[in-house]
């Protein structure tokens, strides 16, 4: 049994009355409280302010979507998620083609951006001397600002030319892969025409690759930077050779930045619009064959109708963008599900 303060040990109260027995049941954790003061408080009504800001104007964004999408999906239903063609004034639309284009020209961009992104973001944090560091780190910053006409006119113009003659060996010799293959030629006959592989998901995939590819090496290289250093001297001693480290300390640390870096990228690619509608060939069909000319994409088909819309046809765009809006949601969600399971960020224990 617990004594309260002022009780002696032999039971006696101080003056020598007989202390009152408390129930142990009785003893209970002392409230605390501490005033953070006005600076914090002030502090915290801001963050909430501002993150309560943020789901307002998302829920305000969705909320203007859908009411400006509604004529057009309570005409079409279901059918608008599973219908190829695009011609609302006859009442005959739907996003599965573009939905399609769009998801392709995400992967491809993806599939291209993180071998990019992580080989450099390890070099520069891990490898890179120092008197260089801080100019590489401004180039892939640089990059990450470039306009994305400036890289659509690249690769209309320079990059679509390039790539033709590896698109063609691909079709050879990787043809029986379905999405590599192209229908309508025999990539072996030597003078069959290259036109077949320009305007494709596969250029326009790289293109917004190297686009989203500095993203997503600028998000890594900073995690990769925070790896604690006891850890890695704890690596070094045990014997472990620089990649070792790497392997053993640097990657697992870095995984949330890694994902939620590829995620940023996705959401960039899912929703590029300029480069993609400068180099493909619009076609409201699903197009599997990334290697094949035409292609399309829920940004691009709203620069492309936007324009020439009849009020239908723009509700029936609002839609579009209503489902580019949720599916980005979709994927920022996801991605922020996982970081949060991560290890990025933990201190070492070394």
């Amino acid at each position: 049994m617990l004594k309260r303060t002022g009780e002696r040990a032999d039971g006696l109260a101080v003056g020598g009355a007989p202390a009152e027995y408390v129930s142990p049941a009785e003893y209970g954790p002392r409230p605390l409280h501490a005033d953070p003061g006005l600076p914090d408080r002030i502090f915290r009504g801001v963050a909430r302010g501002g993150g309560a800001l943020v789901l307002a104007v998302m829920l305000l964004v969705g909320g203007f979507l859908l009411y400006r999408a509604w004529q057009a999906l309570e005409r079409s239903g279901w059918s608008f998620l599973t219908t190829e063609a695009w011609e609302p004034d006859a009442g005959r639309f739907g996003i599965a083609a573009v939905i399609v284009g769009t998801v392709l020209i995400a992967l491809v961009a993806i599939v291209v951006a993180i071998p990019l992104a992580v080989g450099g973001a390890l070099y520069i944090s891990e490898y890179a001397p120092l008197r260089i560091r801080r100019t590489l780190i401004s180039v892939v910053d640089l990059m990450a600002a470039v306009p994305s006409v400036v890289y659509g006119l690249w690769g209309l113009f320079f990059f679509e030319g390039a790539v033709l003659p590896t698109a063609r060996w691909l079709a050879t010799y990787l043809g029986w892969f379905p999405p590599f293959r192209v229908v309508g030629i025999d990539p072996r006959d030597p003078l069959a025409t290259e036109t077949v592989y320009t305007s494709s998901t596969l250029i326009a995939g790289i293109v917004v690759a190297l686009m989203v590819a500095p993203i997503i090496c600028s998000v890594m290289r900073e995690v990769f930077a925070q790896a604690p250093a006891g850890e890695r001297e704890g690596a070094y001693a045990l014997g472990a050779t620089r990649w070792g480290m790497i392997h053993s300390v640097v990657l697992p640390f870095g995984k949330g930045g890694m994902i939620g870096g590829t995620m940023l990228g996705l959401g960039r690619a899912l929703g590029e619009t300029i480069a993609v509608y400068l180099i493909i060939s619009p076609v409201f069909q699903v197009q599997w064959h990334v290697l094949q000319s035409g292609t399309s994409s829920v940004s691009s088909l709203i620069a492309l109708r936007y324009g020439e819309a009849s009020p239908f046809g723009m509700s029936a765009l609002m839609a579009a963008g209503l489902a580019l809006f949720v599916m980005t949601l979709i994927v920022n969600f996801a991605a922020s599900s996982i970081v949060a399971r991560s290890r990025s960020g933990a201190a070492s224990d070394a």
